[in-house]
């Protein structure tokens, strides 16, 4: 098989993805999309860095190097391109798209029923500030998320209509998701860790304030997840059509739980110090297992009846 892995950053990810596929017998191929070309007079146009005149069977994508919305574009369209093509891609380019927008995201959860804090998505601060007044309060907030934030940068708690920054500041979407507090005051929420359909390995988020996520210095724990909770990550996974994602959730307050995001550039460094399990190594043999196969993860289509 003809593999690559694109990594663009993240040394830690990139060394332990690439031993990984290496002791599985693959031979991959590191390259950046930020290298990829389009050349019509060539028999095959896109060019892919050490593919020579051929595409790969399998890209593992690790991460997309940042940049302008033009070449973010580009490098989304080369992965689609990619796909058309028959190359397996992990995690494709829909599934990418679906995962960045928060918007997009809450509505494919919505639609399958899966449960999720109540969430709201604006364009217009008028209209974000009477939702602010009909939803929130002091000691009840809403969370105002940027559509395309991540690793909880820009987070704010929103209680009253004036806090809300103007639209400019926020894109022009105001993305906002009812706060859910523990009962026992506690800082905490989960990761699950989603691989090929089934949850491999979870842990607590435990943090000094209400944002837990380990880049932002919240602690991790080890943590076996009930069933109920890997069931949900499991289907919030398909829902958006993520081959490997990071589900985030939080409790309900009554037994349940609740997904706050699927991550399609998930991070583990911090869910490896607190699981036996070898996440590289479950990441490779599964996008391995679906090259050879010849197809990657579908989208569900539809919720249930």
């Amino acid at each position: 098989m003809r593999i690559g892995l694109a990594a663009d950053n993240g040394t830690w990810h990139r060394t332990r993805l690439l031993a990984a596929l290496t002791d599985l017998g693959a031979a991959p191929r590191l390259f950046s999309l930020a290298d990829v070309t389009v050349e019509t007079g060539h028999p095959e146009p896109l060019r892919v860095p050490g593919f020579g005149d051929g595409l790969p069977d399998g890209v593992l994508l690790r991460t997309i190097a940042g940049g302008t919305f033009e070449a973010t574009t580009m490098r989304l369209g080369a992965l689609h391109a990619l796909v058309a093509a028959g190359t397996v891609v992990w995690n494709g380019p829909s599934a990418i798209e679906r995962s960045v927008d928060k918007a997009m995201t809450s509505l494919l959860l919505a639609r399958h029923r899966i449960p999720t804090p109540e969430t709201f998505v604006l364009s217009r601060r008028d209209a974000a500030a009477a939702v602010v007044a009909r939803e929130a309060a002091p000691g009840r907030p809403l969370v105002l998320k940027p559509l395309f934030g991540s690793q909880g940068e820009g987070l704010q708690l929103i209680a009253r209509p004036e806090e809300l920054p103007p639209e400019e500041l926020v894109g022009r979407v105001y993305y906002l998701q009812r706060y859910v507090a523990r009962r026992d005051g506690a800082w905490q929420d989960y990761r699950i860790f989603v691989c090929a359909g089934r949850a491999v390995a979870g842990m607590i988020r435990e943090g000094d304030g209400w944002i837990t996520n380990v880049h932002r210095g919240g602690r991790p724990l080890p943590w076996r997840p009930p069933a109920r909770a890997a069931s949900l990550a499991e289907a919030a996974a398909a829902a958006v059509g993520c081959a490997y994602t990071g589900v985030d959730l939080v409790e309900d307050g009554e037994g349940g739980f609740l997904v706050l995001e699927v991550n399609s550039m998930p991070a583990w460094s911090g869910l490896q110090q607190v699981t036996e399990v070898d996440i590289a190594r479950e990441v490779a043999a599964g996008f391995l297992a679906a090259v050879q196969a010849g197809h990657g993860p579908r989208l569900a289509l539809a919720g249930p009846a």
